[in-house]
């Protein structure tokens, strides 16, 4: 009994209160370093409808561990006379009769507070009036969400900003949309340990995938496959939609229909991930589904292979991702396939696929995806192989690495 006690007590993985904590201090200190501004996170509103699942925006999660509060929004205020009211959290006020369709919430008290790390929590109808209160003293709003382009809505904290400014004289605006994805770049021990348990929970569904990856079975049997083994390991949901493609749909990069017929001697391209802990893993393999490479395919494979190595080698502290995507098409270009190799190299991993990307030389702790391919849709022939990388003051650890290539 006590053997059987063992093995379920693992420790759990989860970012602690205080971690979080410390994330939103380092974000006060650069507010206040720049003009005591005042700075705006929103989760961002979940669909009324309920045809899909919710997640607040990652800047949101990643500075309050928050994941089940839409409308919430986190106001940041450095210079704010009553140290407790530094950090507020507004979440949206109770709605007994609503709750009893979606699910009820909990009402404002010191175990709630405790919870989340945070002293001050009100509710968002009283959001203009402290908001108004912080602003008349600071007088400097910085924008913290990421910028959005022309031919789309404001951000969210900016719109919110610019109609504040517009009432309080002398109110300025500036931008700090840098500070938030260059903590989510490199990451802490806790996030690490949480991406190499989505990368082990991904390697156990790619074994799964390969004994499903035979002629006679569809490309969705290896989709299901891949994210039953998935489900089974621990992880609750993919971190993004699975593409199994097989033959020509092999040379989509983005194929999702996961609906062919897996035919002889074809090659079949399996790209999925797990997510654990609201982290994601993102993995690529290549299979030959009769167990064994055409000579042709033997040649486009092994380009890819030395071409993930090289790069592999090159992502280094203080390279560039153009660097790291240089060393894979100069190998990819010397093989006679640069036409063929289309995309990037790879992008950072974290709380999203396509992670916050702070457009600097690579770090320690920063994690990102390595992923060169070939496509030759003439011959109905795509080979691409990705592994998941954290950046060391050493060599590159492959968090990937227990799954087959």
């Amino acid at each position: 009994m006590a053997l059987k006690m063992a093995r379920l007590s693992k420790p759990t993985l989860a970012v602690s209160v205080s971690e979080y904590a410390g994330r939103r201090e380092r974000v006060l200190a650069q507010l206040k370093k720049d003009g005591s501004a005042l700075g705006l996170i929103l989760a961002g509103d979940a669909d009324p409808s309920l045809s899909q699942s919710w997640r607040p925006h990652a800047h949101f999660e990643y500075l309050t561990g928050v994941t089940d509060e839409s409308g919430a929004m986190l106001l940041l205020d450095p210079t704010h006379p009553v140290k407790a009211k530094r950090v507020q959290l507004f979440l949206r006020p109770l709605n007994p009769e609503l709750e009893r369709w979606d699910g009820f919430r909990a009402p404002l008290s010191t175990d709630l507070k405790a919870q989340y790390g945070i002293a001050t929590i009100l509710r968002t109808n009283s959001f203009s009036r402290f908001l108004l209160e912080s602003a008349k003293r600071a007088k400097r709003f910085a924008c913290l969400h990421p910028l959005a382009a022309h031919t789309s809505p404001l951000s969210p904290d900016l719109a919110i900003f610019r109609e504040s400014a517009a009432r309080i004289p002398g109110a300025t605006i500036t931008d700090l949309s840098h500070l938030v994805p260059a903590m989510r770049a490199v990451k802490s021990s806790a996030e690490v340990a949480l991406m190499q348990r989505a990368a082990d929970i991904t390697a156990s569904g790619f074994a799964a995938a390969l004994r499903a990856a035979r002629a006679g079975h569809t490309e969705f049997d290896v989709q299901e496959a891949v994210e039953h083994a998935y489900k089974s390991a621990g992880a609750r949901e993919t971190a993004y939609r699975t593409i199994a493609g097989s033959g020509f749909n092999a040379t989509v990069l983005h194929y999702h229909a996961n609906k062919s017929p897996i035919a002889p001697g074809e090659l079949l391209v399996l790209d999925s991930g797990a997510s654990f802990g609201g982290y994601a893993a993102d993995v690529t393999r290549t299979f030959a589904v009769s167990g064994r490479f055409s000579a042709r395919q033997q040649v486009v494979y092994d380009t890819v292979l030395k071409a993930q190595i090289a790069a592999i080698k090159a992502a280094r502290v203080g390279a560039k991702m153009s660097d790291v995507d240089g060393a894979a098409r100069k190998v990819i270009v010397a093989a006679g396939f640069g036409d063929f190799f289309i995309h990037g190299i790879g992008h950072h991993l974290g709380l999203e696929v396509h992670d916050a990307d702070p457009a600097t030389p690579l770090e320690a702790g920063m994690v990102i995806t390595i992923e060169p391919g070939i496509y030759i849709p003439e011959e109905s022939l795509g080979v691409r192989i990705e592994d998941d990388i954290l950046i060391t003051r050493g060599a590159p650890k492959v968090l990937t690495a227990a799954i087959p290539k």
